[in-house]
């Protein structure tokens, strides 16, 4: 039921606007228009909105005002002063450095380096399935031999390696098997970049990288104790293959069995080049054979033929026991007990010193070595070296082997005078050789690079002026002798060529088997450097008249190095002056100082008369 509401009573005498907002009082009290109260709260609560929009956009704008402001500061205004926060952090090399130094050439060329690299090891107590493991492994491994590694990967052990070096390429196939109980450690790896080139002088390193054999061995705890400096060598890279290729190509010219060379300058002692062959690969020097090891320059001891004669001719010029102008009796052969002493090719004749040196004669040298003397003649071989292990900074040199004691008797001195009953490395002989022509100065060889030629200290062995002589008659018997073959134009070669039988294994000589050796010098009117080359067994040819003898073996080989080693060494060919004429100049027969020239008096050595059956040695 809806009740109805009686409006309000209106007063009596209100005006009608009066009356009708007096009869809506009452609607207004009771109930407020509701759409006007929602409009209020929304209008305070945009309000609130729009100041919270303008305090954040503030801030906003603050902060890129400041941003803004910092890059113009670091871009514009303070670009040529740039500023750290913090100090820099070095850089940390993943691989730890090297544990042995590089050995490198006079000038710089690396001869042998280690390189970082990784081992593969296995701990066979993890390997699940050795067989499938060996199999996997021989799938990235080429040359894995899988029955081996399964017998090396079965059992109780705990460590066995797999391969020493392994490259990128192998490592990441390794991995990638992802076989439980495979491990890599760091390890290093000696590589030498020159491969064969001075083999023999830098030796090798067995698996653990210690030396076992030349520098690498000599110099083994000095490699390892201070690895961040390189070992400088005397050597000459260049030079080293110029002498090897020369050597090689005689060697297999004249079908020999090896050969051996050597250049070293006479000022220093230093070694140059050093060359033996057969020779072989550094890496390989666990497989090498026992001839291709074998340094013929060091180790290998030969009679030396008639390159002995430079040292018994400055020997009796040193002591005075003879002069350029004397001369001896060559016109018959010596005996001496069972043995006959000949000359090659003999001019059968009465001889001058010059003429002696020149034409190799065998007669004339005993009789020179004799008139100085048994004593007199192997003290001056002492001195000069020849009868102790020249000091070179490798292991494997080995001492000459001449009679000793008493057992020196006077057919020892007729023969060593030749370089016969005396044997010798080549080394020594070059050794000797620059002694002989540098002005008289003995110095020790050597295989490190001098800083100086003042740092060179010597022994003086002979006067200036012996040695001024004997680099005349070193020349001499390259334009008159058998040394013409290693003559060189603008370089003045001089030397001495030498040709002896080799000794059996159980003594005697070998008939068919020969030493053919050239020892020489360059230039001859200022002496730098001495090239020794010796080729072993070598056999004649039909364009050499079936000779094989050093004039026609060594001498050409020799020619061929020099041509090119004298560029190489900085020495400019030389134009034949009347100067430099005149500082070569020696005559086959010499005029007595004050008298016209002439044949000298005749003058001879006693030596035993009555004849025997005899064996003969020849030598030139």
């Amino acid at each position: 039921m809806i009740r109805e509401v009686p409006p309000p009573p209106v007063a009596i005498g209100a005006s009608p606007e009066a009356a009708a907002g007096q009869a809506l009082a009452p609607w207004r009290a009771a109930k407020p228009p509701a759409p006007i109260m929602a409009d209020g709260r929304r209008r305070a609560q945009l309000d609130r909105a729009r100041s919270r929009l303008l305090i954040g956009a503030g801030l906003f704008a603050v902060l890129y005002v400041a941003v803004a402001a910092r890059l113009a500061d670091a871009t514009v205004f303070s670009a040529s002063a740039p500023r750290q926060s913090a100090p820099p952090v070095a850089a940390i090399d993943p691989d730890p450095p090297v544990a042995r130094a590089s050995i490198t050439d006079r000038n710089g060329v690396i001869l042998a380096v280690s390189l970082p690299t990784v081992a593969l090891y296995a701990n066979p107590r993890q390997i699940a399935d050795p067989a499938e493991a060996a199999r996997a492994l021989a799938g990235v491994l080429p040359g894995i031999d899988i029955a081996a590694l399964t017998q090396r990967l079965t059992g109780e052990r705990t460590f066995v390696y797999i391969r020493r070096h392994l490259g990128p390429r192998e490592q990441d196939g390794v991995n990638r098997l992802g076989i439980p109980g495979l491990y890599f450690e760091k390890a290093e790896r000696r590589v030498y970049p020159q491969g064969r080139s001075a083999v023999h002088v830098i030796g090798g390193t067995d698996v653990d990288g210690h030396g076992i054999a030349g520098v690498e061995r000599f110099f083994d705890q000095r490699l390892r104790e201070d690895p961040a400096e390189a070992l400088r060598l005397s050597i000459d890279v260049r030079v080293q293959h110029v002498l090897r290729e020369a050597l090689a190509a005689s060697i297999a010219r004249f079908d020999a069995i090896g050969g051996a060379g050597v250049v070293m300058d006479v000022r220093s002692g230093e070694v140059v080049a050093m060359v033996s062959l057969p020779d072989y690969l550094p890496a390989d020097v666990g497989t090498a054979t026992n001839e291709e090891r074998f340094n013929r320059i060091t180790v290998g001891v030969y009679e030396p033929g008639s390159t002995f004669k430079l040292f018994t001719t400055g020997m009796a010029l040193e002591l005075g026991t003879t002069q350029l102008w004397g001369g001896y009796d060559a016109s018959r052969p010596i005996t001496h007990g069972r043995f006959t002493i000949s000359d090659f090719k003999g001019k059968n004749r009465w001889l001058t010193v010059p003429e002696i040196f020149t034409y190799s004669s065998n007669i004339g040298t005993a009789r020179m070595a004799l008139e100085v003397g048994v004593p007199r003649h192997r003290a001056f071989i002492e001195r000069i070296g020849l009868t102790a292990r020249p000091g070179i900074e490798l292991s494997e040199v080995a001492a000459p082997l001449y009679p000793r004691g008493n057992n020196w008797r006077e057919i020892n001195t007729l023969t060593i005078s030749y370089g016969h009953g005396i044997s010798v490395s080549p080394l020594a002989v070059a050794t000797a050789t620059a002694a002989m022509v540098n002005g008289g100065m003995l110095h020790r060889p050597t295989l490190l690079a001098r800083e100086s030629e003042a740092a060179a200290r010597g022994t003086r062995v002979i006067r200036a002026e012996t040695s001024d002589t004997l680099r005349r008659l070193m020349r001499l018997a390259v334009t008159e002798g058998t040394g013409k073959g290693a003559d060189v134009p603008g370089y003045f070669v001089g030397g001495k060529t030498g040709t002896a039988q080799k000794v059996g294994p159980r003594g005697g000589y070998l008939m068919n088997a020969r030493i053919s050796s050239f020892t020489g010098i360059f230039p001859s009117h200022d002496p730098r450097y001495v090239v020794y080359v010796m080729v072993d067994e070598p056999k004649g040819r039909r364009d050499t008249a079936g000779y094989a003898t050093g004039g026609w073996v060594a001498a050409p080989a020799a020619q061929a190095a020099l041509a090119q080693v004298g560029p190489l060494l900085g020495l400019s060919p030389a134009q034949e002056t009347d100067q430099l004429r005149a500082s070569l100049a020696m005559p086959l027969q010499p005029a007595r100082p004050g008298r016209p020239a002439a044949a000298p008096a005749q003058r001879t050595a006693a030596a035993p008369a009555a004849p025997t059956p005899a064996t003969r040695v020849t030598t030139h």
